[in-house]
Order: C-alpha cells, then sequence, then structure tokens
C-alpha cells in the first residue's frame, strides 16, 4: 500500500516522489493489464500508457476513494479501450522446463496444464466478467473495490462473480472429475 504522504508530496509538484510512487505501483498496474488483455506487448503498452495517465492525472486525485482503486480504475480502462480496439487473440507461450527428476517433470507439466487451462478459462468469459474475476481474485481487490474500480453497483459486482465462478466450473469440469485436457 502506498503512503499518503509520498502521494500528497507528489501531487505538490515533488518529482522524486513521482518517480517513487509510480515506480511502487508499476509492477501492481503491469500485472492488472497482463491478465485483462492476456498479451505481454499490449500489457506492456497499456501499463505504460497508465502510468503516463497517472503521472499527469496525479493531481486530480481526491482522497476520497482509495489511490489502488483510482490506479485499478486508469489500468482498466485503458485496457477495456485496447481490448474494443484490438479483438483478443489466442497467444501460445513457450514454457521451459528443468528436468530434475521423474515426478518433479510430472508435477511441473501437470501444474502448466492447469494454469493453462485456467487462464484459457479466464479468456473464454465474458468481458465484464473477466474483468471482475481479475480483480477479485488475481488482484485480491474486495467486492466493494472492484465496485468503486469498474463503477458498478456492489450487488452487480456480485452476480457477475457468481456468474463466472459458475462458468469457470463448467469450463474446468475436467478437472473435477480427475481429468486433464490439453
Amino acid at each position: 500500500m502506498v503512503e499518503q504522504g509520498l502521494i500528497r508530496a507528489a501531487q505538490t509538484g515533488d518529482r522524486d516522489a513521482l518517480i517513487t510512487l509510480l515506480r511502487e505501483i508499476e509492477t501492481h498496474v503491469y500485472r492488472t493489464a497482463y491478465y485483462i488483455l492476456n498479451n505481454e506487448q499490449d500489457a506492456m503498452d497499456a501499463a505504460q500508457e497508465a502510468l503516463i495517465r497517472i503521472y499527469t492525472k496525479i493531481d486530480s486525485y481526491e482522497e476520497k476513494a482509495q489511490f489502488k482503486t483510482w490506479v485499478q480504475r486508469i489500468v482498466t480502462n485503458i485496457c477495456i479501450d485496447k481490448f474494443r480496439r484490438n479483438k483478443p487473440t489466442v497467444s501460445i507461450e513457450e514454457h521451459e522446463l528443468v528436468f530434475q527428476g521423474k515426478e518433479s517433470v510430472e508435477r511441473e507439466v501437470m501444474s502448466g496444464y492447469l494454469a493453462q487451462d485456467i487462464r484459457e478459462a479466464i479468456d473464454q468469459l465474458p468481458e465484464h466478467h473477466r474483468m471482475v474475476v481479475v480483480l477479485r481474485y488475481l488482484q485480491d481487490f474486495s467486492y466493494s473495490e472492484i465496485a468503486d474500480s469498474l463503477n458498478l453497483p456492489l450487488n452487480t459486482v456480485k452476480s457477475y462473480l457468481f456468474r463466472a465462478r459458475q462458468q469457470l466450473q463448467h469450463l474446468l469440469q475436467d478437472y473435477q472429475k480427475g481429468g486433464v485436457s490439453g
């Protein structure tokens, strides 16, 4: 969590404070963009755009909202715009396995399949469901923080999460039965 003193100093024009603030949030901003866009290059572009927007708009931040919620709203809006401009594509990433022993390799392969299948299942969700899943389970936002970030009523967030979990459960039913798709 970013301390309020650093935010206030950045708002008053302290360049070092602003740079420190941006460095503290850049990983969070990139991670959010990556989970939403599912493409490293697009996520880097969106994160850079978000950091520039935060840099130029820091004086418009008001303390009535949490700073991380304000940042999240900026990142999310940029990602939504980017997502709508570029229709989503499926990217296949190369993964290196370190062969240490049969059990380790098998466990690593299985865990790789699971992570890939979960990522693909999340990608299949409608945009509004994917957004709340990313914020709740990958960014660890509370329901009210998600509502604030996405400018949605709290009950809508709960409803989206409920429906998204149902869809994920259906999409990942092979794992529930003990099988692996892939």
